[in-house]
């Protein structure tokens, strides 16, 4: 039986509600995003303990599920670096991310954040700036967001630390398309150890769907609900593939016995370098 955890999320030091935070249920696959005016709804279970709130810019917090009717996050305070000027030239373009696999998929992933490890070749000197980010969705409403992070790569191989520190909010048109966004002010540089890019659904009333279903033997009706917009996939040979749900990084690897590669779902995100 589940039940309804309700708050507010809010910046400690000016009071003001965040939009787009990312709240997820500790050790549970239930996750929600706040809505712009920092409100939330989320279901809960009678095992559900503390909630996760994360949204970059902001210090993580976990929260009992008794003190959530207002949530402060404290803000990240952050050392700015020697500006270093780049003499782009973007003169050379190369894209990277294509895959041998002519199957996109679409489906309902519930709330998780699904990354797309690109590793680094020698090749990319020359074109080290990452100029734009594209993405392959299928939107059943006109204009649906979701955010698009940038991860690190760790000594152990996981996502990292954030690349960004604002999170990176884009939108994108009903149907099933490719959409390319520009990175140029976000001053992006693929770092040598690789680095992961990853797609998290903004479940927010803005971007809810929901459809009635009639069940045939009982001629009950009950209202399916999830959010736009899906992102496609690949089904591509890996040795491993990461998720972010339950608030912590999930690996799912090729066991030891299994001589080739496995076959997984992979984020169709493409990235285009420039020099």
């Amino acid at each position: 039986m589940s039940a309804q955890t309700k708050g507010i999320v809010k910046d400690s030091l000016t009071g003001k509600p965040l939009p787009y935070v990312s709240i997820w249920v500790e050790n549970e696959n239930i996750g929600m995003t706040s809505e712009e005016d920092g409100t939330f709804e989320i279901n809960t279970t009678p095992k559900s303990r503390n909630l996760i709130f994360s949204s970059l810019g902001f210090q993580k917090k976990k929260v009992g599920i008794a003190q959530t009717a207002v949530v402060l996050l404290n803000p990240v305070a952050f050392e700015l670096d020697e500006v270093v000027l780049q003499n782009r030239k973007e003169t050379k373009r190369r894209e990277i991310g294509q895959t041998n696999s002519s199957i996109l998929e679409a489906f309902e992933n519930g709330p998780r954040i699904d990354v797309k490890y690109f590793a680094y070749s020698a090749n990319y000197k020359t074109t080290k700036f990452i100029k734009k980010v594209s993405v392959v969705t299928d939107s059943q409403i006109a204009s649906a967001s979701f955010k698009i992070h940038f991860y690190s790569v760790d000594a152990n191989g996981f996502p990292s630390a954030e690349l960004l520190s604002r999170d990176f909010i884009v939108s994108v048109s009903k149907g099933n398309k490719r959409t390319t966004f520009d990175l140029t002010n976000l001053n992006l540089i693929i770092p040598k150890t690789g680095l992961f890019v990853g797609f998290e659904k903004l479940m927010i009333e803005k971007n809810k769907v929901e459809k009635t279903i009639i069940d045939k033997e009982t001629k009950t009706t009950r209202i399916h609900k999830t959010y736009a917009p899906m992102v496609l996939y690949n089904w591509v040979p890996r040795d491993f593939i990461f998720t972010f749900s339950a608030g912590k990084w999930n690996k799912q690897s090729k066991p030891d016995s299994i001589r080739d590669k496995m076959m997984v779902n992979e984020p169709a995100i493409n990235l285009i370098l420039t020099n």
